[in-house]
């Protein structure tokens, strides 16, 4: 199968990095896509539901993006507090629920299959702050950071839901962060909120491939993703379909004060609905160049 990348870029510094990355695509025949909505939210197919008494209540600006509703950025200086569980689970030291989202989440390891599963809600991992499940540990220095990614309950339409790989300076909903993620609709992306409480950035990436000259476009979902942090210069690794990971795009520059948190995270894109994400064969070390 041939792949063929689709990019787009959701401000002009993110564009400038553009021309140095896409010799890393190692291979992959790139073509330049029309812009994608900065609120890639919109690609949800449920509608905004009436609330009714006795539910959480949920903010209309949360709602998921439809063809009846668009999500927008929360209201300046709103923010939730993060809860956060001293439960050792697999090779992360604890786990919280970023931005309190509205209802708790949870996260289970088979140490048989080297399996994490990870069920949160949340309104999405965007904007100005976030909601999502998250297991971490505190690092310094360089990172390789790696998995096997899926959603154990699948979906058709796909939507927006996502599984992440998360570098935060800290567990604030408006933490400054940067993620390497991979949604429900096929779309892969590096994500950075550059310091707290400001917007997100992002470099986004639709794979697609033909079976044959005459067959369709189909969308393929990346078997696995991956972050390195080398200095002060983060980049996007991916393994379509199980060859040897590869750099996908610029890196970005952004510092971290050691000690920050890494870990993984699963967010629905809904705020009081549970859904799940799966990691498997996690590798994360303290250094660069160990992505495998």
């Amino acid at each position: 199968m041939r792949f063929f990348d689709r990019f787009s870029h959701s401000n002009a510094r993110s564009a400038r990095r553009l021309g140095t990355g896409l010799a890393a695509l190692a291979g992959l025949a790139v073509m330049a896509a029309a812009a994608f909505p900065a609120v890639y939210g919109a690609m949800a197919q449920t509608a905004a539901q009436p609330q009714t008494a006795g539910a959480p209540q949920v903010p209309d600006w949360a709602l998921p993006a439809s063809a009846t509703h668009k999500q927008v950025p929360p209201p300046k200086d709103f923010h939730r507090r993060t809860r956060t569980y001293d439960q050792k689970i697999g090779i992360f030291e604890a786990q919280s629920d970023i931005g309190g989202a509205l209802v708790p989440g949870s996260a289970s390891f088979d140490p048989a299959t080297g399996t994490y599963t990870i069920n949160s809600a949340g309104y999405n991992i965007w904007y100005t702050r976030d909601e999502f499940r998250f297991l971490w540990k505190k690092m310094s220095g360089d990172v390789s950071f790696a998995a096997n990614v899926g959603f154990p309950v699948a979906e058709n339409p796909p939507r927006d839901r996502k599984v992440v790989m998360v570098i935060r300076q800290d567990l604030d909903d408006d933490s400054k962060e940067i993620m390497a993620a991979e949604h429900g609709s096929g779309m892969v992306h590096l994500a950075e909120r550059p310091e707290k409480d400001e917007m997100m950035n992002d470099m986004e990436y639709r794979i697609a491939g033909r079976s044959g000259p005459d067959s369709k476009l189909t969308v393929a979902m990346p078997r696995r993703i991956g972050i390195e942090k080398r200095g002060d210069s983060v980049s996007l690794w991916v393994s379509v379909e199980g060859e040897p990971m590869h750099q996908f795009g610029p890196p970005v520059e952004i510092h971290f004060k050691g000690p920050f948190y890494v870990g993984i995270g699963f967010c629905s894109h809904y705020p009081v609905t549970l859904d799940s994400g799966t990691f498997s064969d996690v590798v994360l070390k303290n250094e660069a160049g160990e992505l495998r």
